[in-house]
């Protein structure tokens, strides 16, 4: 897990290098510290393929300067690319009430921090529910929109691994994620996950589940609203 200003990316091996699921928020020396971290592991530290599991800044900042840097191909669901290349402006999210403030407070942090808009960066493949990636054992992509129209997750079906994107995420405990689109979308998305066989849940914000990570999906699914 690498970790940003706001969120956190994640690096899984492959038989000849590295996959990345998001890239972090961006912003200087970021695309470079993530490259070192990953020449640092054992085995080869080569970037091979780039998966953004939806739009956001904090997802995508990273992803062009990675790209560019190392030729990997980037992946994302094909409700987002359009966005995710610069061809479409960004929909905004349909706040609940308690979630202005938190809101304003993220886009504060991030302003602090003087990131940089995200640089448009190309889709080389876009996803859809259901594909399945050639990682060296079986990912099964997810369509989990709500949080964004073109949100995916990735289940790693052999290790029982769940990343999850915005979907879901772990403030205190498991809870639906924040500032989405379609808020009873999300929670059908977020009921989805739970019904996975999984074993370890890996979101973007919080500390993954490691262990008995579906049985906590599913008390968190039971607890939601409609």
């Amino acid at each position: 897990m690498l970790e940003f200003t706001v969120g956190q990316a994640y690096a899984v091996r492959l038989p000849d290098g590295w996959a990345m699921v998001d890239t972090g928020l961006g912003g200087p020396g970021q695309a470079e510290a993530a490259l070192d971290a990953l020449a640092a592991l054992p085995g080869p530290g080569e970037l091979r393929e780039i998966v953004l599991t939806h739009y956001h800044l904090d997802h995508r900042g990273n992803a062009a300067a990675l790209a560019e840097a190392t030729g990997a191909r980037v992946l994302a669901g094909a409700g987002d690319a359009a966005v995710i290349r610069g061809e479409a402006e960004e929909p905004p999210p349909v706040l609940e009430e308690w979630e202005v403030p938190v809101f304003g407070s993220v886009q504060a942090v991030i302003a602090d921090a003087g990131t940089p808009p995200p640089a448009p960066c190309r889709v080389d493949r876009e996803l859809a529910d259901g594909d399945a990636l050639d990682w060296g054992q079986d990912v099964r992509i997810v369509g989990v929109p709500g949080h964004t129209a073109g949100s995916i997750a990735l289940h790693l079906t052999g290790s029982r691994a769940l990343f999850t994107g915005d979907t879901i995420a772990r403030h205190l405990e498991v809870m639906l994620g924040p500032f989405n689109i379609d808020r009873p979308q999300a929670v059908a998305s977020f009921r989805r996950q739970a019904a996975l066989d999984v074993d370890v849940a890996c979101f973007g914000h919080g500390a993954p589940l490691v262990g008995g990570a579906g049985k906590t999906l599913r008390e968190a699914a039971e607890r939601l609203g409609g």
